[in-house]
C-alpha cells in the first residue's frame, strides 16, 4: 500500500511471488491524477479606455487542466471569453470593466476559480440635465448627472461666475454623480442659463441648464404646458383651451 500518493509515484510497479517452481509476475502501471490549481493570475488592474489589457492564468493538474474565462459583469449567458491562459482584450470599452473569473477544471475534482478586477478609466459625460421651471420666492432646484471614472468632480457657473454654496442664497451639493443646485427663495434675478462642469483626470465636459419662471419660452416652447384662456364676448363666457406637450 501506498499512502499519501503524490505525482512522483507515478509509474510502474511489479509484482512478483516466488513459488516452487518459478516465479510468478504481475506489472501495473500507476497514474495518479491531480486536482486542478491556479498557481499564478494576474493582479486587479485599472487602465484607461481604448487600452489593450491581457490577463493571465496558469494552472496544473493531471490530467492537465483547460482554463476558462469569463466575463462576470454582463447578463447572464453573455459572459464567455475565452478558452486559453491568456485573455487578450484590444481597444477595451468601458462596459468591459468589472470581474473577471478563471476557472480550471479536469473533472478529478471541483474546478479551481479565481477572479480579477478591470477598472476602465473613462472621461465624463453628461448623461441628465434638465431645465426646471419655478415660481418667484419658491425653491427651485437644477439638477446635473455624469457618469465618468474616475467619479467626476462638478463645479457651478452662471455666465462667467462660479457659483458656490452659500453665496447668493444657493447650496452646492455633490452626491456620488449627481450634483444639485439649490435656490431656497427663487428671485427675478436668479432666472437664466447655468453650467455644470464635469472633471476628472481624463477630461471635462459640460451642458447648460435653464432656470425659468412660468411663461418663459424654452426652445421655441411656452414653459406651460396647458394654459386656459377665458374670453368674454357679448356677455357670454368662452373657455378656449391651449394643450402643449
Amino acid at each position: 500500500m501506498i499512502q499519501n500518493v503524490d505525482v512522483y509515484d507515478e509509474g510502474p510497479y511489479t509484482c512478483s511471488v516466488q513459488t516452487d517452481n518459478h516465479p510468478k509476475t504481475s506489472r501495473v502501471h500507476l497514474i495518479v491524477q491531480v486536482p486542478p490549481q491556479i498557481m499564478n493570475i494576474s493582479s486587479d488592474i485599472t487602465v484607461n479606455e481604448g487600452s489593450s489589457v491581457t490577463l493571465l492564468c496558469l494552472a496544473i493538474g493531471r490530467p492537465e487542466p483547460t482554463v476558462t474565462w469569463k466575463h462576470l459583469s454582463v447578463k447572464e449567458g453573455q459572459g464567455f471569453v475565452s478558452e486559453d491562459e491568456y485573455l487578450e482584450i484590444s481597444d477595451i470599452k468601458r462596459d468591459q470593466s468589472g470581474e473577471y473569473e478563471c476557472s480550471a477544471l479536469n473533472d478529478v475534482a471541483a474546478p479551481d476559480v479565481r477572479k480579477v478586477k478591470i477598472t476602465v478609466n473613462y472621461p465624463p459625460y453628461i448623461s441628465k440635465a434638465k431645465n426646471t421651471g419655478v415660481s418667484v420666492g419658491q425653491k427651485g432646484i437644477l439638477s446635473c448627472e455624469a457618469s465618468a471614472v474616475p467619479m467626476a468632480e462638478f463645479q457651478w457657473f452662471k455666465e462667467d461666475t462660479r457659483l458656490a454654496t452659500g453665496l447668493g442664497g444657493v447650496r452646492i451639493e455633490n452626491k456620488g454623480h449627481i450634483s444639485t443646485l439649490t435656490f431656497f427663495n427663487v428671485s427675478e434675478k436668479d432666472y437664466g442659463n447655468y453650467t455644470c462642469v464635469a472633471t476628472n483626470k481624463l477630461g471635462n465636459t459640460n451642458a447648460s441648464i435653464t432656470l425659468y419662471g412660468p411663461g418663459a419660452v424654452i426652445d421655441g416652447v411656452n414653459s406651460a404646458s396647458r394654459a386656459l384662456a377665458c374670453l368674454w364676448l357679448s356677455g357670454t363666457l368662452f373657455a378656449h383651451f391651449l394643450i402643449k406637450f
